[in-house]
């Protein structure tokens, strides 16, 4: 029998689940498309990762012209952010996906009677895991397309217990009332709720391996050269849709993120091309970004390298300011940052901007903010 890939492109709902066990249960694999895509990049992605068919959203089934079966066993291809270039197809078998949902539900302690908010987007493997662990501990579930302080609160006024979000939401959301809330898709702000938890993993680990910096059970880490972070768990992919296995011989991934071990918990410190050099020294943006949440009168910050001819790469912020407040001096920022990190570490250049534009997933969408004119620099 030849198994097929087919791919929803349909709205969040109860109609995408229903389609997903139809797919499922015939044997084939699912490539969930990102609704917010316009339709050229939709027919891209069907094109790039040879789906065979499309359900759209009035749940009709159409057949596609270029077409590439999926092996036994196989059951989601699922597109990377592609914040680094062009999305990557992430083939998970049902043993990965089973394998990713029963470890986090030991550590979350899911059951029946969980009921779970799915909020944030189905074609990435964090808002996709909320429905299958619904799926998979045949728990109540709440789907909804936006993940916005209207669906939470009524949401919770109906009794869900459980939610993955990301972390631009905390900023606007009382959380409280949720008994366990995953953050995940970007870094997690400092002094995060009791019951919210920091995850850590990647599409090819099938989300969260790692939560608050202990791996789940099952799952391995060891930091390699240069101190990238490496996964090993049954959860990883079994390769990408060009057929291309990053895993290493004895079953390593290579994250391509940088990390370090403190007291037994793993820190994620970034991607290895996020590290800023400037002039012979490394910076982390985060440990900057940090400092810098600090100062009052700031609500949002990132921070970056940019091309400089003296530095090679100077540590550049982007900040946004309170409503009432008018500008901030690159001299006040950078005061503030040498108090608690080395001076290499303050920012030499200096934006004020309206907004930080991101992801639904909360990354900041660079091309974006690079064009954004509203500055104060020195």
């Amino acid at each position: 029998m030849v198994r097929e890939l087919v791919a929803i492109d349909m709205p969040a709902s109860d109609a995408f689940v229903i389609a997903l066990k139809k797919i499922w249960d015939a044997g084939d694999a699912v490539l969930p498309i990102d609704q917010r895509l316009p339709e050229s990049a939709r027919k891209k992605l069907l094109s790039q990762f040879k789906a065979s068919s499309v359900i759209s959203a009035d749940g009709l089934r159409s057949k596609l012209s270029t077409s590439e079966p999926v092996e036994d066993g196989d059951a989601l291809v699922i597109a990377t952010s592609g914040s680094t270039g062009q999305p990557k197809g992430v083939v998970h078998t049902h043993e990965s996906i089973n394998t990713a949902i029963k470890a986090t539900g030991s550590r979350l302690n899911c059951s029946a009677d969980d009921h779970w908010l799915a909020c944030i987007s189905l074609a990435h493997v964090g808002g996709l895991s909320v429905v299958l662990r619904a799926m998979y501990f045949n728990s109540r579930l709440t789907i909804s397309s936006r993940a916005d302080s209207k669906t939470i609160y009524a949401a919770l006024g109906d009794g869900a217990t459980m939610t993955s979000l990301v972390p631009t939401i905390l900023q606007s959301v009382d959380i409280s009332r949720f008994r366990t809330v995953l953050i995940g898709g970007a870094h997690a702000p400092k002094n995060l709720p009791n019951n919210a938890i920091a995850t850590y993993g990647l599409t090819e680990t099938m989300g969260g391996a790692i939560h608050d910096g202990v791996p789940l059970d099952g799952v391995e880490i060891r930091l390699g050269e240069d101190s990238e972070i490496e996964v090993r768990s049954r959860s990883l992919l079994r390769c990408y849709r060009n057929g291309v296995d990053p895993k290493t011989k004895d079953g390593w991934l290579p994250t391509g993120d940088l990390g370090e071990m403190k007291n037994g918990r793993l820190k994620v410190l970034g991607r290895r091309d996020e590290q800023i050099n400037t002039g012979g020294y490394k910076v982390w943006p985060s440990t900057v970004e940090n400092s810098i949440r600090e100062l009052e009168v700031v609500t949002d910050v990132f921070v970056a390298g940019t091309p400089d001819n003296k530095w090679g790469s100077a540590v550049t912020a982007w900040v946004v300011l309170q409503p009432n407040v008018a500008t901030l001096q690159l001299k006040t920022l950078r005061e503030h940052v040498q108090e608690t990190l080395p001076d290499y570490c303050a920012p030499q250049t200096l934006f004020v901007v309206d907004q930080i534009p991101k992801t639904s997933l909360g990354k900041v969408q660079m091309t974006e903010l690079l064009k954004l004119s509203h500055e104060s620099h020195e």
